[in-house]
């Protein structure tokens, strides 16, 4: 695939919301070792919705049109995460600004204004142990192709994005909490990857399942 384009928006959120479906169990029992044990629940319904709004969605512009459906997600799912996954869709969007399609450049800039949305709404950093880490390395490793080839291909963008997501994850498990109830239940946090962060490599797997079908 070397583009998505309006009409596909509805279909890769689909694409995106099925890795949510599958994956809302295990996010509830990661979830429930140190947080609500609802993560799962929040994401199936948040990323649910978005197909439906974007499909619905009388938005001509490519970029408002992500824009405004992560602001829905936000009123979808008034939860900390569904904030912000939905801050994290609409700066994304943002991000996209001049833009009638999602190409190879498209997907960097959504993956780095994502991050964006996350720090903003989130006041986090990087290592703090969030979302922030997946999403942030999966920025880093899609632009880093593109720099080291601008002319690299949508596919190989996605690519890297996956496989710095799984490392952002992954490095996680070294990390200790500062937010919320994991924060309090940091002594069991150790070796185990961020429930957020998981999350998030569920969003950009998502993502890599339409892309590279």
């Amino acid at each position: 695939m070397e583009k998505v384009t309006m009409e596909q928006l509805p279909e890769l959120f689909e694409a995106i919301a099925a890795q949510f479906a599958d994956n809302a169990d295990l996010l509830c029992q990661m979830d429930s070792k140190m947080g609500d044990g609802d993560l799962g629940l929040t994401m199936k319904k948040g990323f649910g919705g978005l197909p439906e709004v974007i499909r619905t969605m009388d938005e001509p512009d490519f970029s408002k049109k992500i824009r405004k459906a992560g602001m829905e997600m936000t009123d979808l799912v008034p939860s900390t995460m569904g904030m912000l996954m939905g801050t994290g869709v609409s700066f994304g969007g943002k991000a996209l600004a001049g833009k009638t399609e999602l190409d190879a450049e498209g997907l960097a800039l959504f993956l780095e204004g994502f991050a964006a949305g996350i720090v903003k709404r989130g006041k986090c950093s990087r290592g703090d142990r969030t979302v922030l880490d997946c999403i942030g390395q999966a920025a880093d490793d899609a632009k880093a192709v593109l720099a080291a080839n601008a002319g690299a291909s949508l596919e190989e963008v996605c690519r890297a994005a996956l496989e710095g997501a799984k490392k952002g994850v992954e490095a996680t498990k070294d990390m200790v909490p500062k937010f919320g109830k994991a924060a309090v239940h940091a002594n069991v946090s150790q070796g185990v990857a961020d429930q957020g962060a998981t999350a998030g490599l569920v969003m950009v797997q998502g993502i890599a399942d339409y892309i590279l079908a």
